[in-house]
């Protein structure tokens, strides 16, 4: 069954471990931030590129690895699914996502607007997601229920207009070459102003209020899982680029729920 077709979202576990998991998410990514400190800036670490010509550095590397050992220690019964070195027990209850630099295109070239993702599935659902952007010391977490930003509650900002809305995205070739133009080109000239501030850092701006519309035209399990419950927690809709159910999307659009529909109209217009 794909997770999309899941109508009933099972019972989350119980406060005390949730409550748990939310503090060793958090000091997975402080583990991760100063790993990111170590490497930001210099010039000594090397970039490979994948075999999707996308890259990754040393620092990706060391990060994940070093998270999953930490995982596997504390809970050992859990399954975890990275960008860089795969799977481990996917079928678990419990299962870790981490994307060890959401951005490393921006953090190769010195532009601070990356951070470590890191999400929780539990049964196929995502209860917890955490956004850590370690320059600017910003921690998000999400449980869908609420967001936090440094421990203090955050929404989104309610809008009913296109004209008033800020429209963020990481690239705009992206758009060219993942999805219909047209649309796109349509919403830019609606929205009040439109700015690559993307990659995580969008979310962050997106959870503050900041911005209005985050679009992703191509994502990854670990780029995306972890950023559903930070936009719901916010008071956010996030979907398909169709409108439809996110977790099984290569994409996202996520946006306030008084504009959401408006921004699926619009980037869907033959």
């Amino acid at each position: 069954m794909r997770l999309s077709e899941k109508v009933i979202q099972p019972a989350p576990p119980d406060i005390i471990s949730m409550n748990n998991m939310k503090n060793f998410m958090i000091n997975l990514a402080r583990m991760s931030g100063e790993i990111l400190h170590a490497y930001y800036g210099n010039s000594g670490f090397r970039i490979y590129q994948k075999n999707d010509n996308s890259p990754v550095t040393d620092a990706d590397l060391h990060i994940e690895q070093r998270l999953r050992e930490c995982i596997k220690q504390k809970y050992p019964d859990h399954g975890i699914i990275g960008e860089e070195y795969g799977e481990e027990r996917p079928g678990s209850d419990f299962v870790w996502v981490i994307d060890p630099i959401d951005g490393t295109i921006s953090f190769t070239a010195g532009v601070p607007l990356f951070g470590t993702l890191i999400g929780l599935l539990y049964k196929g659902f995502p209860v917890l997601g955490l956004i850590f952007q370690p320059v600017l010391d910003i921690m998000v977490l999400g449980d869908g229920f609420q967001t936090t930003i440094n421990g203090q509650s955050v929404k989104m900002r309610k809008i009913h207009r296109l004209e008033e809305a800020r429209l963020l995205i990481t690239d705009v070739k992206n758009i060219n070459n993942y999805k219909a133009k047209k649309g796109f080109e349509k919403l830019q000239e609606k929205c009040s102003l439109m700015r690559t501030w993307g990659d995580c850092y969008g979310y962050i701006l997106l959870a503050r209020g900041f911005g209005d519309i985050m679009l992703d035209p191509v994502m990854k399990p670990w780029d995306l899982w972890p950023l559903i419950p930070i936009v719901q927690g916010a008071g956010g809709k996030i979907t398909s680029w169709t409108g439809g159910a996110v977790m099984d999307s290569a994409c996202c659009v996520a946006a306030h729920p008084s504009i959401h529909q408006q921004v699926i109209d619009t980037l869907n217009l033959v």
